[in-house]
């Protein structure tokens, strides 16, 4: 009878712990979503029904005057493009650095191996509002304001993901650099076809971190641009607040639909996220 007693006792426990784990995530995911829905329900409203009632999730009367407002009054398909070509483009070549950079700290042996490595950390500290006086400069002298190569020559590296790849590469098997030493390959063709290969997972995930930073960055395409044909989409929604006012129907129509290309690439990506934040680090 004790023995039961205790049985259900321990299967009383271990529901209120699942009850209450649920109970904590159905309010992690409201907390997360109800920003978004307020952001789909607000540019779906009229300025009227808006500052009636601003904490109104949805509209009494939807509207579609906002996503009419970012269609029509910006070069919609200009700066998508241009998005795309920043966010993208920075995002290839800075894992295809960061990913030499971690190989390098994490397998091969040289002098001054880990002090490099703790002053890439050390840049972490440093906020990157500290560097854009000094890189805009830069830039001005390259005359490279208001060009491509200006938006993703300066962000095509990352401390963090050098980090992460570092740590990544770290839990790989030595054996396997010695066996294809072995087989006659150099430095390079270790990192390409038997690293890289193996790095799926950590590869995809500081993928998709650095592509929704760069997609979402706003300041930075702001500074170096000076025309609205080389605007990014967050940076060009500026248009639409000024002295006379806010659209706030058209900047949320503007933000729900840069979301959109986030939104894809991560259910594309997910599987290798998860794995990649799950062993990164590990070793």
């Amino acid at each position: 009878m004790a023995a039961d007693a205790r049985s259900g006792v321990a299967r009383g426990l271990r529901r209120t712990a699942a009850a209450a784990s649920w109970l904590v995530l159905i309010v992690a995911a409201l907390a997360t979503i109800l920003p978004f829905v307020w952001m789909v329900g607000v540019s779906l409203r009229t300025p009227a029904d808006l500052y009636a009632d601003p904490a109104q999730l949805w509209p009494s009367t939807v509207s579609l005057d906002g996503y009419h407002a970012v269609l029509t009054q910006l070069p919609f398909v200009r700066l998508v493009v241009n998005t795309f070509v920043f966010a993208g483009g920075t995002t290839v070549i800075l894992v295809f650095l960061d990913s030499l950079a971690g190989y390098a700290l994490a397998r091969l042996r040289f002098r001054g191996r880990q002090a490099i490595f703790l002053l890439i950390l050390a840049t972490l500290m440093v906020p990157f509002q500290v560097t854009l006086i000094p890189v805009f400069l830069t830039l001005f002298d390259l005359d490279w304001l208001n060009t491509f190569q200006g938006l993703i020559i300066p962000r095509a590296t990352s401390a963090l993901g050098i980090f992460m790849l570092r740590q990544f590469f770290l839990t790989l098997p030595r054996e396997l650099d010695e066996a294809a030493h072995i087989d006659g390959a150099n430095s390079f063709q270790i990192y390409w076809r038997v690293i890289m290969p193996l790095a799926k997972p950590a590869l995809a995930s500081l993928f998709v971190i650095q592509f929704m930073a760069l997609w979402n960055d706003f300041l930075w395409p702001l500074v170096v641009s000076s025309t609205i044909e080389m605007r990014t989409l967050p940076s060009a929604l500026t248009l639409f607040s000024s002295q006379s006012g806010v659209d706030h129907a058209a900047l949320m129509a503007g933000a729900a639909i840069s979301l959109a290309p986030l939104a894809v690439a991560f259910l594309l990506a997910q599987r290798f996220f998860v794995q990649g934040i799950a062993t990164t680090g590990l070793k």
